[in-house]
């Protein structure tokens, strides 16, 4: 049966939104906004209702090369001198453009997206703002130490200098995207770094009006430079360009060993990898079941699956395994699907036709190998790229849904008997990005948190994300960590300096 879908009609769009879609796109070199690219221009798609927004540069190696220039001279030049109070009010002063530009921003992530703009008000936009805010109070705070030799301290004055990496590219993805221009600019600029950032090719509207608000923000020219274009093209000449030193990426594990392969092969570039996840959500019988299923619930289905750290993977103790399969199931049957400017949409579509075909494939897949489709299971609705909210159980743990990253709608559930099953099988997978374990035993939920191999654990708790709270993972889900002071150093270089005053 077809689910009911909400469709918007563009005509619902603010002016501002319309205004912005309707005038030339331009992308912002050296403090210029440049509107002819090598590459010609590409389309930006809305995926509810399979119709184009507006036509984007795309920019290429030329682009590129005069970007890195441009970020190099800043780096070199004004933004260097800038004092770091100067640095500060730059950065606070777009967090507030952001604030001022909230629901144009909103809406214009949500028609790029598909995802409901009222979500992406009440917390894509606010979040990328307080990030913002949060590192531009770091960038007075950038300090070394001094210390004492072990071997021969009374001859040498000793101390350290935190040094800004360099040139900065952000490789960002395109199920946040507004968001993730922040994750990757924000703690670089506060280091004293000068960034090119490069947003997905499907999702490139934002980025766009963020280049404007940079320039109204008072940057100086070069400090923040954007580029729309796609990634085998402008992504990979950041990637292996000599010219930048260090990038930061969010996105698929293969397309990390691509760019950790670039920058093998040309100057060895610092790289922060934010990859893929299959994270685990751990359910013992004890738990508080009235927040524990709509918990699960939201970690799959949120933002229609397209999350690096959804908990697509669900075990629950085998006494609660059918109550809760039951509660996550009738949660994802009454969610309504929608286009990005209907009040009611819970669940936007998936973000293109490619990633509706893998998600429908991989289920299509897991069904012919016995798989039982508890609920959902089919693409929603007569246009858009739309994918019910599915729960699937009875797989073998080592097949491909159970395993792969579907970036979809998709639950993979199964069950467990004790502590130690439970802990085996949580980590029996390539990656290890995070974890959430709901229990009302505390010395239980201790020693699972520490007996899982992820970066983030949430006990009780699902998706606790906040600008002082490091996030990364282990294994294949990456390298390096974002947030906190931790993403703060990913952009310094230490210099240790030693003073002889010995006789």
């Amino acid at each position: 049966m077809t689910r009911h879908i909400l469709y918007h009609e563009l005509s619902d769009m603010r002016e501002d939104v319309r205004a912005f879609l309707d005038r030339p796109k331009a992308i912002l070199i050296g403090g210029e906004f440049v509107e002819k690219a090598s590459g010609g221009t590409f389309t930006s798609e809305d995926p509810g209702l399979e119709t184009a927004l507006a036509e984007v540069p795309a920019a290429e190696q030329a682009e590129v090369d005069a970007a890195v220039d441009a970020a190099r001279s800043a780096f070199e030049g004004e933004w260097a001198k800038m004092v770091p109070a100067g640095r500060a009010g730059c950065m606070f002063k777009l967090a507030d453009l952001i604030y001022q530009n909230l629901d144009q921003l909103a809406q214009l992530e949500g028609l790029d997206t598909g995802k409901p703009a009222h979500i992406a008000a009440a917390l894509d936009i606010p979040f990328a703002a307080e990030v913002f805010k949060y590192y531009g109070g770091w960038a007075t705070k950038v300090r070394g130490s001094t210390l004492d030799l072990a071997l021969n301290p009374e001859q040498f004055h000793v101390y350290t200098r935190a040094e800004p990496v360099g040139v900065v590219a952000g490789v960002i993805p395109w199920n946040y995207p507004f968001a993730q221009a922040a994750f990757k600019i924000a703690p670089a600029l506060a280091a004293g770094c000068t960034v090119i950032l490069k947003p997905a090719e499907q999702t490139p509207l934002t980025a766009l009006r963020l280049a404007e608000l940079v320039v109204e923000a008072g940057f100086p020219a070069g400090t923040v430079n954007v580029l729309t274009g796609f990634g085998h093209t402008a992504g990979a000449a950041l990637a292996a360009h000599h010219g930048v030193d260090k990038l930061t990426f969010t996105g698929s594990t293969d397309v990390g060993r691509l760019i950790a392969e670039a920058s093998a092969k040309s100057n060895l570039k610092r790289l922060t990898l934010e990859l893929g996840g299959k994270s685990p959500v751990i359910i013992f019988a004890d738990a508080d079941m009235d927040k524990a299923i709509p918990a699960a619930a939201a970690a799959i289905f949120g933002n229609s699956g397209q999350v690096c750290n959804a908990g697509s993977r669900l075990f629950v103790e085998a006494s609660a395994y059918d109550r809760v399969i039951e509660g996550v199931a009738e949660i994802g049957k009454g969610m309504q699907l929608g286009c990005a400017m209907n009040a009611g949409s819970e669940l936007g579509p998936l973000m293109s036709a490619t990633q509706l075909q893998r998600v429908s494939s991989m289920v299509e897949e897991a069904q012919r190998a016995g798989v039982t489709v508890v609920s959902g299971g089919s693409q929603g609705g007569d246009k858009g790229y739309f994918f019910e909210p599915t729960v699937l159980t009875d797989m073998d743990p080592a097949s491909s849904i159970a395993t792969d990253e579907i970036f979809g709608p998709v639950l993979c559930a199964m069950t467990f008997n004790d502590d130690d099953d439970i802990v085996a099988a949580a980590n029996d997978t390539n990656f290890g990005l995070a974890a959430s374990i709901w229990t009302g035993n505390p010395g239980r939920a201790h020693r699972v948190a520490h007996a899982v191999k992820a970066g983030a654990v949430w006990v009780n708790a699902f998706g606790v994300f906040d600008p002082n709270l490091p996030f990364g993972g282990y294994k294949e889900s990456g390298w390096g960590r974002e947030f906190g002071i931790e993403g703060l150093n990913a952009f310094l270089e230490t210099k240790a300096v030693s003073m002889h005053i010995g006789a």
